[in-house]
């Protein structure tokens, strides 16, 4: 099912100590990329390449030096590519310190106002954003709450955007498909996270410090069973790696599974990197990539690929046609364990729903389930769209083999709430809006307290297991549905 390759040798020896520094590549306009999921393509990058790989068992650790490469033999990996690109260096090595240059700054209403108050206290209170157009602001987090304090938080938003003019900002009102991904939000798939002070600083000057992440390696092989979503894979992994494995590093996805996969479940196995403590998640850019990017971007990109050479931090291989259904028990996403041996754990609700399992593609999967039975759910059954299109799919879209029926229609006759407006929901449980209670959700993250009261139980699951979950009223294995 898994493996993990040792670690190889020692190249300390033609270490370089110390490294000097790489001539600056010529000065040229930063390009955008092929994104990494299905958010903004100007924002974003999906990268890959199937190469020959190093590999190392500590993954908390500092990377051993890389091998000293013959002229003209290149061993860059993708991430390490962007970010000499940005920096406008001829090459970078992991654990490097360097200055990038930023397209884009997105934030939200959790992190937005303290980064608008680092801003004001660093830069003064007349201080003007770097470039209004490239500053992109959403409230989602805090928008359906009765909290006082967190609705403040979407004021300030609203105070900041007014008085900087910002292009693109994101009322609770607007109606479009927005997800962008270069942000300080630390559970949205992105390409370099950031947090409040930094960003603070990006506002003001489109540039920041980055440590150059070193890269664990995926390789998922093998045909998906028909009874597992991208969800399970993801939490697989974290399961095997803990919640620790990948700190500060990119973890980069490849193999057949993976080539399989549509573009929403790739969204779905980068988005939940940063429960492993990655830096960002990487997949495959390919003709499922391009497909994608058809109409949607007018904006030229340029796909970026690791050398046939790149050094790898380390290796990790899973034989995905032996896994089965797996949740992540509380208070953690990596205290793994398959769904089946959690079968007599009484539930009290279920939530599908949030960056993670509220696409498309979750609410149709979650209406398969529902149509297989054709009963009506045990437990109230919450659904929140990701985004306002999702919500539209969710009305208009049929269900494959449901006769014409839509996701709508179906929720309605299993007896689920009605569809809520798009927003982050309960997964962000900040106010205390949330009841002790036990929920299989499709969130990211079951930590005490994420979902508004520190001692509910929250079981991560797929929107497969989650609506077998809501038919029984206790944590179901959805293979007795689906098989």
């Amino acid at each position: 099912m898994y493996t993990a390759r040792a670690a190889g040798p020692s190249h300390a020896a033609c270490a370089p100590s110390p490294r000097p520094r790489a001539p600056p590549a010529p000065r040229r306009p930063l390009t955008r990329y092929a994104p990494l999921s299905p958010l903004n393509p100007e924002l974003l990058l999906l990268l890959c390449a199937p190469c020959s790989i190093h590999t190392h068992t500590n993954t908390r650790g500092r990377p051993p030096p890389p091998a000293c490469p013959s002229p003209g033999e290149e061993r860059d990996d993708d991430d390490e590519k962007i970010l000499a690109r940005a920096s406008e260096r001829a090459a970078l090595e992991p654990g490097e310190n360097v200055w990038v240059d930023v397209d884009v700054l997105m934030t939200h209403d959790v992190c937005g106002p303290g980064t608008i108050g680092i801003f004001k206290k660093e830069f003064g209170e007349d201080a003007k954003v770097w470039d209004r157009e490239k500053v992109v602001i959403i409230p989602d987090h805090y928008i359906f709450t009765s909290d006082e304090r967190a609705n403040c938080n979407v004021d300030i938003l609203r105070d900041f955007c007014v008085e900087q003019n910002i292009k693109y900002f994101y009322d609770i009102k607007d109606l479009s498909n927005f997800n962008i991904c270069l942000c300080n939000d630390t559970s949205a798939t992105r390409l370099l996270g950031n947090w409040k002070y930094e960003s603070g600083y990006k506002l003001r000057r489109n540039c920041c410090g980055h440590s150059v992440p070193p890269t664990i390696r995926f390789v998922l092989d093998g045909e998906m069973p028909p009874y597992l979503l991208a969800n399970v894979l993801i939490l697989q992994i974290i399961g095997e790696i803990s919640v620790s494995g990948a700190t500060y590093t990119s973890m980069e996805f490849v193999g057949s599974t993976v080539e399989s996969l549509t573009m929403e479940e790739r969204m779905t196995l980068c988005n939940m990197v940063i429960e492993a403590g990655g830096k960002n998640g990487v997949v495959p850019a390919d003709e499922t990539t391009f497909k994608y990017l058809e109409g949607k971007t007018s904006v030229d990109y340029e796909p970026v690929y690791s050398d046939p050479q790149a050094r790898f931090f380390s290796d990790y291989r899973f034989d995905v046609s032996k896994l089965k259904p797996v949740v992540a028990k509380p208070h953690s996403p990596d205290n793994r364990a398959l769904a089946r041996e959690c079968k007599d754990v009484k539930i009290d609700r279920v939530y599908i729903g949030s960056c993670t399992g509220g696409k498309t593609e979750d609410f149709l999967a979650a209406a398969k389930v529902f149509l297989a039975l054709g009963k009506k759910v045990k437990v109230p059954t919450f659904l929140v769209p990701a985004t306002q299109k999702v919500w539209m799919d969710i009305y208009s879209l049929p269900v494959p083999g449901s006769g014409g029926k839509t996701c709508s229609q179906i929720f309605e006759e299993a007896g689920c709430d009605t569809p809520a407006s798009p927003s982050c929901g309960a997964c962000w449980g900040g106010p205390r809006d949330g009841k002790q209670q036990v929920c299989v959700s499709t969130t990211n993250r079951n930590f005490p307290g994420r979902m508004g009261h520190k001692e509910g139980q929250i079981y991560l699951a797929s929107p497969y297991t989650a609506a077998a979950s809501a038919l029984t009223g206790y944590v179901t294995d959805p293979r007795d549905f689906l098989m």
